[in-house]
């Protein structure tokens, strides 16, 4: 963990490189990922048999039947039943009112000009089996594909050794999935992108996962749609000396231990703070059964600024552009005001990010990496697309037709000109 002072001298530098710090896996999965691809698209059922046999230990059983996922549902503890039926009406109920709506109108000469949304055909999730299975991540990019209308909602996820999380089975029941192959990695991926003759082809293919399906999510773009190419989980929290230590460093904490390349960042202006949440981060790391991965991460990646006035805090929150960005002070809202590069923000002392992870309704697929300056987490929007339409009465082309005219004509375009020009005769 570093500790940077703004008042330093070589703060801006530091700093500098703390924002262009690259934590992704060191390893160049480019090439292999590229092959897998290749494989898959060419042999079909066959390579995504092999590399599963090869990568997760197991002679592929294709399907899971929806029976098993209603099974998984009805046998979890009311708790928890009761836990992931409150999560998925909270983020159902956010996202429909992300639905777009269409415009139809006619304009000043004449022309009727509008746009039409309709859901893609069908949609891949990718749900993550290796270092833990996440429900809520089925619930958080299923539910949103169904809210806009998607039809065909297809979830892919690796079984290591033959074996999933029921809980995985359960939330896929709740979010309405409609197909459950036992396939990952970047070969999952490819399926759905190319289609087998087993695993039907998608239009978009949203989900987290590791580096390799990661890679192969963007370099199969173009032949399906997806969300982001998502890097390793980061939060930055601003606080005040006023908040209790245990629950910053907890918050802290909430996004070290999902890998050793994730990267927690306190922003403070209390030195004395500052040092007793870094105590308290040593002391509750001890108490984790995700210990050893919180450590690792806090050590290669934590950080704590220290500012002279919390404001000061905006220019350096908008460079890092955070995944998840807490603002646990007594008055968030001039803060958040300022703020424009964020995946998600947390208003308050009592809004920890974890509570949006899980239950709070916005969508927990973010963009790291500093990519929160050019784009935003997971919406009903990455599984819909809009078609512009436009109506021309004959008066209507008499009125905007001549500029079209002229306008091709400069672009060295006849035929162009010409297809107006007939018209306005």
């Amino acid at each position: 963990m570093i500790r940077l002072d703004a008042q330093a001298p070589d703060f801006a530098a530091a700093f500098e490189t703390l924002v262009n710090a690259r934590r992704e896996a060191d390893e160049d999965v480019s090439r292999d990922v590229a092959a897998i691809i290749a494989r898959v698209r060419t042999e079909g059922d066959a390579a995504v048999a092999d590399l599963t046999r090869r990568f997760d230990g197991h002679d592929l059983d294709w399907k899971i039947d929806l029976a098993d996922c209603r099974a998984a549902y009805e046998a979890l503890d009311a708790d928890l039943r009761t836990a992931l039926d409150l999560a998925a009406d909270r983020i159902r109920t956010y996202h429909a009112k992300q639905k777009p709506e269409n415009s139809d109108t006619v304009d000043s000469a004449g022309v009727r000009v509008g746009a039409r949304w309709t859901a893609v055909d069908a949609a891949g999730v990718y749900v993550p089996g290796g270092r833990a299975a996440y429900p809520s991540s089925v619930l958080m990019n299923a539910i949103p594909a169904k809210v806009a209308g998607v039809e065909r909602l297809v979830m892919v996820t690796p079984t290591p050794k033959g074996e999933i999380n029921p809980l995985v089975l359960a939330a896929a029941h709740i979010a309405g999935v409609d197909e459950v192959w036992r396939v990952g990695g970047a070969q999952a991926v490819a399926a759905l992108a190319f289609g087998t003759a087993t695993i039907g082809k998608v239009d978009v293919v949203t989900g987290p996962g590791n580096a390799w399906v990661a890679e192969a999510k963007r370099q199969l773009y173009g032949v399906v749609g997806i969300d982001m190419v998502a890097g390793p989980s980061e939060i930055l929290v601003v606080a005040d000396g006023k908040n209790d230590p245990q629950w910053i460093a907890a918050d802290l904490l909430s996004q070290a231990e999902h890998d050793p390349t994730s990267q927690s960042i306190l922003i403070t202006d209390d030195a004395a703070f500052a040092d007793a949440v870094a105590a308290a981060v040593d002391s509750q790391i001890a108490e984790l059964a995700t210990g050893a991965t919180a450590r690792t991460s806090w050590d290669a990646n934590g950080a704590i600024l220290l500012v002279a006035d919390l404001m000061a805090a905006a220019p350096l929150i908008d460079a890092l552009a955070p995944e998840h960005l807490e603002l646990a002070v007594e008055d968030p809202e001039p803060l958040f005001a300022a703020v424009r590069h964020a995946g998600s923000i947390f208003l308050g002392r009592h809004t920890p990010e974890a509570v949006g992870d899980y239950v709070g309704g916005p969508n927990h697929v973010l963009p790291t990496g500093r990519r929160a300056r050019f784009s935003s987490g997971l919406s009903v929007l990455d599984f819909m697309k809009r078609t512009s339409f436009l109506c021309c009465s004959p008066d209507a082309i008499r009125a905007i037709g001549p500029a079209a005219v002229a306008l091709a004509r400069a672009e060295g375009l006849p035929a162009h000109a010409r297809s107006v020009e007939e018209r306005l005769k």
